[in-house]
């Protein structure tokens, strides 16, 4: 890799978040692109958003002074030969299929929330993205077998469990998620982040605080925390509030992200979807929603500092960290537990937990037991994964049914067999072949 230019594919490169976050964070890493020659190619299957994303990728390293080159392509396989990073953020009709995965559910009288990464919608929003991940890690395994995969795709615990399951290609899961919980820890303790010392462990989106101290002093803040949240309880979500109380388990300061692995979440939440009508009013003129990245190539905004500044994403510094053999500590990244880094939690799930990466991959760091509670939560979701994942592989409802089943939401048998007939005839488009 030394003597080579760095190549790094960007899958999904049209997303609105995703592909500026990663535009700008390899344009604004200096230790990378004055270290290394560096090849971003950007991919989409969208040519006319693609052509202006990548215009603009240009523009961004115009105004970073960065010698990063960029190009684009509908066409998958040729991104991917001799690339040494891929990262992967991809989705089909995001925003309707995701009404369906939470309103057909709801119907039927199931109470979840939000429908994305657990509970039953999240069993066909995980099905739709296999359909696109998976295939193309195939790709992976044929024309550049030792890239590193780095996925941002949900429901990221489900399609990580898939790729490094079903696949031979190696590959971490990243998410922001943590960010969440820095913020509210530094916020209660009214202390600057880079004074803390936060680590969390669990899976994606359904995470435990287990270690906080003073980075300097390596002093235990975990009892000043506890003082602060039973002084100003409202500071945390109800159902987050809930759950610490009753678990001893503080994560994600999100109702809804928390409650989708919760069958009485609905008492926090309600039973309105976040992004749904019921949420925004309906205005007397629709007015034509202005392309975001076309407005930056015409001038209506200007690419400058105020958008060409880093993400906060893990991605472009885990690839630095690789790349250049940084050997540097990260606060999570989601692998299989494969060497019981917590051992309550089977070796086949796949976790979030901190590790350290160099030029030989990701160590992940043995963070010991969650509480008992907590994990059990986990392991029931681990047995889902694999189930789902089993019946991707073999195509075969009735394991299918049986990941549904065990789902703590589903309260009868007759809204798991309506919800697969439902979902498998509305989406039959986008979702796998099963067998009857």
């Amino acid at each position: 890799m030394p003597n080579q230019a760095l190549k790094i594919v960007a899958m999904g490169a049209c997303s609105r978040a995703f592909g500026p976050r990663v535009i700008n964070d390899i344009v604004l890493d200096k230790d990378l692109t004055q270290a290394r020659d560096v090849e971003v190619v950007l991919v989409d299957m969208d040519a006319d958003r693609l052509d202006l994303v990548a215009r603009l990728a240009e523009r961004c390293a115009e105004f970073g002074g960065s010698s990063v080159r960029f190009s684009a392509t509908t066409d998958g396989e040729v991104a991917l030969r001799g690339a040494h990073f891929v990262l992967v953020s991809v989705a089909v009709k995001r925003l309707p299929l995701w009404e369906q995965d939470f309103r057909i559910p709801l119907s039927l009288g199931i109470k979840h929330c939000l429908g994305e990464n657990g509970g039953p919608g999240a069993i066909f929003h995980a099905l739709r993205n296999f359909e696109l991940v998976i295939p193309m890690c195939r790709d992976i395994e044929r024309l550049c077998p030792d890239a590193w995969v780095l996925n941002f795709t949900n429901p990221e615990a489900r399609i990580l469990t898939a790729i490094l399951t079903l696949t031979r290609v190696r590959a971490v899961g990243l998410c922001h998620g943590f960010h969440d919980l820095h913020d509210t820890v530094q916020r209660m303790l009214q202390r600057p982040l880079n004074e803390l010392d936060v680590r969390s462990a669990g899976m994606n989106h359904f995470f435990a605080l287990y270690h906080l101290s003073d980075r300097k002093t390596g002093q235990d803040l975990l009892p000043e925390l506890k003082a602060r949240i039973a002084a100003n309880p409202d500071r945390l979500r109800p159902l987050v509030r809930y759950f610490y109380d009753t678990f001893g388990v503080l994560g994600y300061n999100s109702d809804d992200h928390i409650g989708e692995y919760l069958a009485y979440a609905h008492e926090f939440t309600g039973l309105g979807w976040s992004l749904g009508i019921e949420h925004r009013k309906v205005p007397a003129h629709e007015q034509p929603q202005p392309d975001h990245f076309a407005e930056y190539l015409s001038g209506q905004r200007q690419v400058d500092e105020s958008f060409v500044r880093p993400s906060g994403e893990l991605a472009v510094p885990i690839i630095t960290d690789m790349a250049l053999d940084r050997t540097q500590w990260r606060p999570a990244v989601n692998v299989l537990n494969t060497q019981g880094y917590i051992p309550n939690l089977a070796p086949d799930g796949c976790i979030e937990v901190p590790a350290t990466v160099d030029a030989n991959g990701v160590h992940p760091e043995h963070v010991g037991e969650l509480p008992e509670a907590f994990a059990a939560m986990i392991r029931l979701q681990h047995s889902i994964i694999k189930l789902l994942v089993e019946a991707y592989r073999t195509r075969s409802r009735r394991a299918l049914l049986q990941a549904l089943l065990l789902d703590p939401l589903i309260e009868t048998t007759a809204q798991a067999h309506k919800l697969i007939d439902i979902m498998f005839d509305l989406q039959a488009e986008y979702l796998p072949q099963f067998d009857e």
